[in-house]
C-alpha cells in the first residue's frame, strides 16, 4: 500500500501516463478534483472569514472616526467652560452698576484666561506690527504712507490673525506702508 501511495506521488511521465488503464486515469483524475474543490472550499471559506473581518474593521474604524468628529472639540470645549462662566458672571455685575474700573479689570482677566486656553490647545497669534507683509499670514485691507515705515511693512492691524500650530486659522488683516510719491519738480536749480 505504501508503495502505491508513493507511485502516485511521484510525477508520471508522459508514456507512463499513456500506458495507464483508462480507469485508473478516471479514478486519479476524480481524487485530483476532490483535492482540488477541497482546497478551494477551503480557500473560499478563508476568504468569507477575512472579508467579514475587514468589513466589521472598516465599519469599526468609521464610527471611531464619526465619534471623533463629533467630540472631538470636547477638551477644548471643557476649558472655555471657566471662560463662559466668568464672562456671565462679568456681564451680571454690570448690569448691577458695579464699579467700572473693577468690570475692566474682570474683562481683562478673563480675557488672559481665554488667550491662555487657545494656547493651550496650540493657538497664538500673528505678529503683524512692525513685521514685512506677507501675504501668507496677512491681508492687506489698505495701504497708507506712513512716517518712519518701509513700503510693504505692516503699520496698523484691523484684526488680529491667529496660527493653530503651523496651520493658518486666519490672516490678520493689516494696512501697510506704501512709498511716499516723489514729488517731480522738489529739486529745481535756482539760480544764484
Amino acid at each position: 500500500m505504501e508503495e502505491k501511495e508513493r507511485k502516485e506521488e511521484q510525477p508520471v511521465s508522459e508514456e507512463e501516463r499513456a500506458q495507464e488503464d483508462p480507469k485508473e486515469v478516471i479514478e486519479r483524475l476524480k481524487k485530483e478534483l476532490e483535492e482540488a474543490k477541497a482546497q478551494a472550499s477551503e480557500n473560499y471559506d478563508r476568504f468569507l472569514r477575512l472579508y467579514a473581518e475587514f468589513d466589521n474593521y472598516r465599519k469599526r474604524v468609521a464610527r471611531e472616526k464619526a465619534e471623533l468628529v463629533r467630540y472631538g472639540n470636547e477638551e477644548l470645549l471643557k476649558e472655555l467652560l471657566p471662560v463662559l462662566d466668568n464672562l456671565e458672571r462679568a456681564l451680571e455685575h454690570a448690569k448691577k452698576g458695579g464699579d467700572p474700573k473693577a468690570i475692566i479689570e474682570g474683562v481683562e482677566l478673563i480675557l488672559d484666561q481665554f488667550q491662555a486656553v487657545l494656547k493651550r490647545f496650540g493657538v497664538e497669534p500673528i505678529r503683524a506690527i512692525g513685521e514685512r507683509f506677507d501675504p501668507e499670514r496677512h491681508e492687506a485691507v489698505g495701504e497708507q504712507e506712513a512716517e518712519g515705515a518701509e513700503p510693504g511693512e505692516v503699520i496698523l492691524e484691523v484684526q488680529k490673525g491667529y496660527m493653530l500650530n503651523d496651520r493658518l486659522l486666519r490672516p490678520a488683516k493689516v494696512v501697510v506702508a506704501k512709498a511716499k510719491p516723489e514729488v517731480e519738480g522738489a529739486e529745481t536749480d535756482q539760480p544764484s
